[in-house]
């Protein structure tokens, strides 16, 4: 990944990207060439692991386990309007740009058809993504047959994390003036997430 040194985030904002960041792509090499499929992961951080899982109809699984992989991670990302510079009415040279937050995951993969390993991922990936709400859903909310019956419908995935590339670009090559126009710009267009994220990260 290029990443300028501008844009070289520090190893605590990757660790809360991992810890926070929706559903994530996988990518292994196939038969037929690249495979790629998103899925839900939490971040094992004491194991150096991502844990996830497959439905079992989606024949990717087949071909993972012990694959070298790439598991692409988004954080929030937004148009940058050049409009929304100081500078464009300064000297006019500025154009569009795009803004984003992304990890590049390097590791190898395990497939785990055990149910009692997949339930257990289940159920962090739950807890992890209800932690937030007034009334936290759980797996036991549901019926134990009928979750049974799930469990046997997926296929759970651990990867093994080697390397991590990650890229924060917010525009902190931008003068000051610029950045408090990009703040306001996205607010502006509704775009909280993208707006704290550069606000977050300015120099």
């Amino acid at each position: 990944m290029y990443v300028p040194a501008h844009f070289a985030p520090h190893d605590d904002h990757v660790r809360e990207l991992l810890t926070h960041h929706g559903a994530a792509d996988l990518i292994t090499t196939g038969p037929d060439g690249l495979e790629a499929t998103m899925l839900p992961f939490v971040h094992d951080r004491e194991r150096g692991t991502l844990l996830g899982h497959f439905a079992r109809n989606n024949d990717h699984w087949t071909r993972v386990h012990g694959q070298r992989c790439l598991v692409i991670v988004r954080g929030p990302d937004s148009y940058i309007s050049p409009s929304w510079y100081a500078a464009k009415a300064e000297h006019g040279r500025v154009v569009p740009t795009w803004n984003y937050v992304t990890a590049h995951v390097h590791g190898t993969a395990t497939v785990h058809d055990d149910a009692g390993w997949v339930a257990d991922a289940v159920r962090r990936l739950t807890d992890h993504h209800e932690a937030d709400r007034p009334v936290p859903w759980t797996v036991e909310d549901a019926p134990e047959r009928f979750v049974r019956g799930q469990l046997r419908a997926i296929v759970g995935v651990e990867v093994r994390i080697d390397r991590i590339d990650a890229k924060f670009k917010l525009s902190q090559n931008r003068p000051a003036a610029d950045i408090d126009g990009v703040i306001t710009g996205l607010r502006s267009r509704g775009d909280a997430q993208g707006a704290d994220a550069v606000a977050t990260h300015r120099p």
